[in-house]
């Protein structure tokens, strides 16, 4: 059960959030001009690539990564395809995970690696294979990890110092916290915007900054629900099985991050899909006992004691949206029809990225309120 007090009393919220997350979420644009003043002292800004690669492979671990990936392979779009490599083990600690190269991969492709570790041995076996292979790499991982050590030393490869705070010093940031994406994401959109994959400048960056600042000053703490466009996602989704229904090329990654995040953070399951293949993918569910109108048991029998059923809520997330070709109207009309609540959440505006990393940034801090009321 969801405490709703709890999201209108900073203290409590404070006292309840023992793994850092809210700083992490309310951290996030600092982080992105920390990362780029790394990126620049490692020398991104002044790099001349000779072309464009004919690939990007990336790796990492965990749900950062993840969506690294995830967020390239859209940014990117049609300039160069990217593959991402799952990594295999027999556990999900670090030393258990190893990666590979596809067979195909060589001299013309660039390999991107993302960690908030560092000490995976995989990803250091994973870099020598890359370079006997003759691929670029570059990572991001904390400064004096073994990762940083290994590609250092080689001639194709260059290390941007993951961009930390203070207090982390002495702990080792977690995959799932908010920060920790920007601080994985930013020194690789400033190297793509270098080799002329996406427009990324630094300015563009410093203007993503602002946009995720602003959107922190409105999901903090000290904000109400009732203006508080995170507080009242996780309210409305205290009781509801989500189904996130995006539309537009940014929102899909955001929406499986935001149902990841569910998932990770607290304890709660989200089935995430663009429109409009949302529809029939998820249609079932407003027609099962998930529905928003489903009671298949006696209305008058005593529900007091009863635990309050699991009901479908749509999440209709939307990146710069527009009335031209939209499956939005269709989504909302067949939600309607069968008694299943919709909330909609767009950006306020300005480019592709300002928009995702607002959009980013509720769902991130959304996911902690909701883990933080549910004591996950």
């Amino acid at each position: 059960m969801l405490d709703e007090s709890l999201l209108d009393d900073p203290e409590a919220l404070a006292r309840a959030d023992r793994r850092g997350l809210l700083r992490g979420a309310a951290e996030a644009g600092a982080r992105v001009r920390t990362a780029l003043r790394h990126a620049a002292e490692a020398g991104l800004m002044d790099l001349k690539p000779d072309g464009r690669p004919r690939a990007l492979l990336t790796a990492g671990p965990g749900m950062a990564a993840n969506c690294v990936a995830d967020l390239l392979s859209t940014l990117v779009a049609a300039g160069c395809p990217v593959t991402r490599l799952a990594p295999t083990g027999v556990a999900p600690a670090a030393g258990a995970l190893r990666w590979a190269l596809p067979g195909w991969a060589g001299p013309v492709d660039l390999l991107l690696i993302a960690t908030p570790d560092g000490s995976e041995p995989g990803l250091a076996l994973l870099a020598e294979q890359a370079y006997r292979r003759g691929c670029t790499v570059v990572a991001v991982a904390p400064a004096g990890s073994p990762l940083t050590e290994a590609v250092q030393g080689a001639a194709h490869g260059l290390v941007v110092p993951m961009a930390t705070a203070p207090y982390e010093e002495q702990e080792q940031t977690a995959a799932a916290s908010p920060g920790a994406l920007w601080a994985l994401l930013t020194p690789l959109l400033t190297l793509l915007d270098r080799t002329g994959l996406l427009d990324a400048p630094p300015d563009g960056l410093q203007k993503v900054a602002d946009r995720l600042d602003h959107t922190a000053e409105r999901c903090g703490p000290a904000t109400a629900t009732y203006e508080n466009p995170a507080k009242t996602l996780a309210a409305e989704f205290a009781e509801s099985l989500p189904l996130i229904w995006t539309e537009g090329s940014g929102a899909g990654p955001t929406g499986r991050r935001f149902a990841a995040a569910l998932a990770e953070l607290a304890g709660r399951p989200a089935l995430a899909a663009e429109l409009p293949e949302a529809m029939p993918a998820h249609g079932a569910l407003l027609v099962s006992t998930l529905a928003g109108g489903a009671d298949p048991e006696d209305f008058f029998r005593d529900r007091v004691e009863e635990e309050q059923a699991l009901r479908a809520r749509v999440l209709l997330l939307r990146d710069q949206p527009t009335d031209v070709l939209s499956a939005a109207p269709a989504a909302r009309e067949l939600a309607l029809s069968h008694d299943t609540a919709i909330s909609e959440l767009e950006p306020e505006g300005g480019n592709e990225l300002e928009g995702l990393a607002e959009l980013i940034a509720i769902t991130d801090f959304a996911a902690v309120y909701l883990s933080l009321a549910s004591g996950a």
